[in-house]
C-alpha cells in the first residue's frame, strides 16, 4: 500500500447480508445492548479502523468508494406484510451507497426450510473482479465463513489487503437449546487485519465509538389506547383450522407472550412472526397462532410449557 502523504485510501466493502442479519438480530434481540447494529457506525469504525492501522490523521483520507451487500431474499408473497420491512431496510442500504445483490431463497428437502445458496460463490466473484478493476488498498469482508478463505488468498495475490469484520456470540435459542456463531479459524488466520467485533464492544462498552455502532432507537407505540386495540374488530373473525386468536400481554428481549387461560399462557419468539417485525408489537394486539409443547422440556421430562409458533397480527 502506498502511504504518501494526502493519498487517500481506497477500501472497499462487502456483506454477507445473512450473516450481518444475524448479528444485528442477537445485538437487538438477545444482548444486553437491545439495539441493531447501525450501518453508518459500523463504516466509520472500519474507516477509524484503517485510519489507526495506516497511521493517517485525517480520517478523510480513509474512503469507502464501494459497499456491496448479498443476501437470499423470499419473494414478495412470502413475505406478505414484511415487504414493507424489507423496503425500509434497503432504504438504509441505498442511503449510505450500498450496492444490494439478491437471489431468491430456495427449498431445501432434507430440512424442510427455505435456504440461501450461491451468495457466498456471488459475492466472492465480485469482491475479487471488482478488487481487480477498483484497485482497493483495503477489502472489508463483514463475514465469518471459512468459504470466503479461497477469496482472502486470491486477494493476497493481488496485493489487496482484507480487513475482517466478525462475531463469536452464543444465546439460549425459543427452544432453549444453545445457538452459537462462530467465526472461521481459518479465516482468521488468512486475513491480514482481523478485527474481533464482539471483543473490541465488551473491552470499550460505554466509549463513543462503540455506542456509535448501535443505532439509538426510540420506539414508536401506536397512538391508539390499549383499549381500543382490544375492542377493534379483526379483519378475519374466524381463524383457520387449529388456529387460536388471543391477545399479546408482554414483550421482552425478544420474546413475547400471549393471554391463553386454558394453558396459563404460551410465549413466542420472534423469528415466528409473519407479518410484523418484532419492534412493531405492543401489549394487547389481537393475534392468531398455532400451539406446540416445547419439546425440548418434553425431553428433559419437565412441566410443560406451550409456545406459539405462525404468530399474525390482527389488524
Amino acid at each position: 500500500m502506498n502511504n504518501k502523504m494526502n493519498e487517500i485510501i481506497r477500501i472497499g466493502i462487502f456483506y454477507d447480508g445473512y450473516y450481518f442479519y444475524k448479528v444485528s438480530n442477537y445485538y437487538k434481540y438477545e444482548h444486553r445492548r437491545k439495539a441493531r447494529i447501525s450501518i453508518s457506525g459500523l463504516h466509520d469504525f472500519i474507516r477509524r479502523e484503517i485510519a489507526g492501522i495506516t497511521k493517517i490523521d485525517d480520517i478523510r483520507l480513509c474512503q469507502i468508494i464501494d459497499a456491496h451487500y448479498f443476501k437470499g431474499r423470499s419473494s414478495a408473497k412470502e413475505l406478505g406484510e414484511k415487504v414493507q420491512s424489507e423496503r425500509i431496510f434497503e432504504d438504509i442500504l441505498m442511503r449510505e451507497n450500498i450496492v444490494t445483490h439478491y437471489l431468491p431463497l430456495r427449498y431445501n428437502v432434507e430440512n424442510s426450510s427455505m435456504q440461501e445458496k450461491g451468495i457466498d460463490v456471488w459475492l466472492a466473484l465480485e469482491a475479487y473482479e471488482l478488487a481487480i478493476y477498483k484497485h482497493f488498498d483495503i477489502l472489508v469482508l463483514v463475514a465469518g465463513d471459512g468459504d470466503y478463505v479461497p477469496l482472502v488468498r486470491k486477494l493476497n495475490t493481488l496485493g489487496t489487503q482484507v480487513m475482517l469484520i466478525s462475531w463469536d456470540y452464543s444465546y439460549y435459542n425459543e427452544n432453549g437449546a444453545m445457538s452459537e456463531t462462530r467465526t472461521s479459524r481459518q479465516l482468521l488466520e488468512e486475513v491480514l487485519y482481523p478485527v474481533i467485533m464482539h471483543d473490541r464492544i465488551e473491552r470499550n462498552y460505554n466509549s463513543d465509538i462503540i455506542n456509535d455502532l448501535f443505532v439509538a432507537e426510540k420506539r414508536e407505540y401506536y397512538t391508539e389506547s390499549i383499549g381500543s386495540i382490544l375492542s377493534a374488530k379483526p379483519a378475519a373473525e374466524i381463524p383457520a383450522e387449529n388456529e387460536i386468536i388471543s391477545t399479546i400481554i408482554s414483550i421482552k428481549d425478544g420474546f413475547g407472550f400471549i393471554k391463553d387461560e386454558k394453558i396459563n399462557n404460551v410465549f413466542f419468539h420472534y423469528s415466528t412472526l409473519t407479518n410484523k417485525d418484532f419492534d412493531e408489537l405492543i401489549p394487547g394486539m389481537r393475534v392468531s397462532y398455532l400451539c406446540e409443547e416445547d419439546p425440548e422440556r418434553t425431553k428433559r421430562d419437565e412441566a410443560p410449557r406451550y409456545r406459539a409458533h405462525k404468530v399474525t397480527v390482527i389488524e
